[in-house]
C-alpha cells in the first residue's frame, strides 16, 4: 500500500511541477531540483558508510526534499522548495512500516500560490493565441500588398527613379521583418519540448538576431524617406543619385552596426534562452536608443517639411498649379506624419512595466498596427500613388487597344492610325513636388 500511494504521490508532484513550470519564463526549477538531488544522494551515501547505528527509516529523495535518516518515532519536517515562493511545510513520520505520507500534502502546503498564479494565467493563455491570429493575418495582408507593390514600381520603366528605388528599399525592410517574424513565431512556438532548459540551438538566436535587425533596419529607412523627403521640399537642387548610395549605407549598415553591438551583449553578458529574454536593461537600450533616435529625429523631419510647405502656400506670388502641387503634397505629408510619427511616439515610451487590461489592450493595438502597417505603407506609396495609377491605366488602356484591334477586320486597320495618338500621352516626371502627392 506504501508503494502504491508513493507512486501516487510521486505522479501528483509531477503533474503540478510540470504545470507550474509552464507558468514559470525559465529553466531555473529544474537545475535547482537536479543539484538539490546529487547533494541528497551524496550525503546519503556517507552516512551509509559511517559507522553509526543504522536508523529504521532510510534517507530519500522524494523528487522536492531530501529527508535525513530518521529512527522510529520521529519526525522530520522540511520546507517547500524555495522556486515555490510559499513558506509552507511539509511533515514524515518514521513508523515501523517507514516513513509516512508527507502532511499536509504538497499541493495543500506548497501549491496553493502556483494553483492561484495557473487561475491568473489562463486568461492571458486564452488572449495570446487570438493577438497572434491577429498580427499573423496583419503581417500577411501586409507581405502580399508589399509584394505587388515592389512588383509594380519595378515593372513599369518610367516608374523607375530615385524616390521610388528608396520606396522599393522600404518595402523590402517591411517584407523582410513579416518574413522572420513568420520564422521566428515558427522556431518559438512550434513544440515546447524541443528546448530542454538552456540547451538552444544557435539558430533560434540568430533567428531572432536577424529579425531584430529587420525591425531595427525598418525603422533606419523610415528615417531614410523622412530625410529624402525633407531635402526634396527644402533644398531646389541636390544629387539624388549621390544620396541613394549614401541611404543604402544608412539603411543597410547602421542597424547592422547595431544588431552585432547588441549580439556581441548578448552573448557575453545575456547568454539566455533563445535571446528573446530581457535581464540587464543596459543589454536592452542597445536596441531601444537608436529606435528613439529615428523616432524623435523622423519626427523632426516631418515638423519642418510641414512648416516649409505651409509658408510656400500662404506665399501671394504662388500660381494656380504650383499652389495645388504643394497642397497635395500637404496632404500627403499629413497622412505621412500620422503614419509614421504619432504611432511610434505612441507606443515608443510605453511604460516598461504595466499589468492587466492595460498591458493587454495596448499589446493589442500596437501589434494590429504593426502588424498592418506595411499594408499603409503600400497603400500610401504605391496604389493611391498618382503616377503609378496613371501608368497601370496607361498599360491598361494599350492592353485593351491592341485586343480591340486585333479582333478587328483587317479592312479597318486605318483606325490604329487614328487612334494611337491617345496612348502617346507624356508621363509626369517621376521626381518633383507632384509626383509625391
Amino acid at each position: 500500500m506504501m508503494i502504491v500511494t508513493d507512486k501516487m504521490h510521486i505522479g501528483i508532484i509531477g503533474i503540478l511541477l510540470g504545470m507550474y513550470l509552464k507558468v514559470q519564463a525559465d529553466c531555473e526549477p529544474y537545475i535547482i531540483l537536479i543539484r538539490e538531488e546529487e547533494r541528497c544522494l551524496h550525503e546519503l551515501r556517507l552516512h551509509n558508510v559511517s559507522k553509526t547505528p543504522q536508523p529504521d527509516c532510510k534517507g530519500m529523495w522524494d523528487h522536492l526534499n531530501c529527508w535525513s535518516p530518521a529512527f522510529v518515532g520521529e519526525t522530520a519536517s522540511q520546507n517547500c522548495p524555495n522556486f515555490f515562493k510559499s513558506e509552507g511545510k511539509v511533515d514524515r513520520n518514521c513508523t515501523d512500516t517507514g516513513w509516512t505520507d508527507p502532511f499536509p500534502p504538497y499541493e495543500h502546503a506548497c501549491f496553493n500560490e502556483t494553483f492561484h498564479l495557473l487561475g491568473e494565467s489562463h486568461d492571458s493563455h486564452m488572449y495570446f493565441p487570438y493577438v497572434k491570429t491577429m498580427y499573423t493575418a496583419g503581417y500577411a495582408l501586409s507581405l502580399i500588398s508589399l509584394t505587388i507593390a515592389i512588383t509594380i514600381l519595378c515593372l513599369f520603366r518610367k516608374l523607375h527613379c530615385t524616390r521610388n528605388y528608396i520606396h522599393i528599399q522600404l518595402f523590402v525592410s517591411f517584407i523582410l521583418r513579416a518574413t522572420f517574424i513568420f520564422i521566428k513565431d515558427s522556431v518559438l512556438f512550434t513544440d515546447e519540448d524541443f528546448y530542454h532548459c538552456d540547451d538552444y540551438p544557435a539558430v533560434c538566436k540568430l533567428v531572432v538576431m536577424f529579425s531584430n535587425y529587420c525591425i531595427m533596419a525598418n525603422y533606419s529607412w523610415l528615417l531614410v524617406e523622412g530625410h529624402y523627403l525633407h531635402t526634396l521640399v527644402s533644398l531646389s537642387f541636390f544629387s539624388k543619385k549621390k544620396h541613394l548610395w549614401w541611404y543604402i549605407i544608412l539603411g543597410w549598415g547602421l542597424p547592422m552596426i547595431v544588431i552585432v553591438s547588441w549580439g556581441l551583449a548578448k552573448y557575453f553578458y545575456e547568454d539566455e534562452g533563445c535571446w528573446e529574454t530581457r535581464v540587464h536593461d543596459w543589454v536592452w537600450w542597445i536596441l531601444r536608443l537608436p529606435v528613439l533616435l529615428f523616432i524623435i529625429i523622423n519626427l523632426v523631419f516631418f515638423l519642418s517639411i510641414i512648416r516649409i510647405l505651409v509658408g510656400k502656400l500662404r506665399m501671394p506670388d504662388m500660381h494656380g498649379n504650383e499652389f495645388s502641387q504643394y497642397k497635395r503634397l500637404t496632404k500627403s505629408t499629413f497622412l505621412l506624419v500620422t503614419l509614421f510619427g504619432l504611432y511610434y511616439i505612441l507606443f515608443a515610451f510605453l511604460p516598461i512595466k504595466v499589468s492587466g487590461l492595460t498591458y493587454k489592450i495596448w499589446t493589442f493595438v500596437e501589434l494590429a498596427l504593426a502588424s498592418t502597417q506595411g499594408f499603409g505603407v503600400a497603400v500610401l506609396y504605391c496604389f493611391l500613388n498618382g503616377e503609378v495609377q496613371y501608368e497601370v491605366q496607361r498599360r491598361w488602356r494599350r492592353w485593351r487597344l491592341k485586343q480591340h484591334l486585333h479582333r478587328e477586320p483587317r479592312q479597318h486597320g486605318s483606325m490604329s492610325q487614328s487612334v494611337s495618338p491617345l496612348t502617346q500621352v507624356s508621363l509626369l516626371p517621376c521626381s518633383g513636388p507632384a509626383s509625391l502627392a
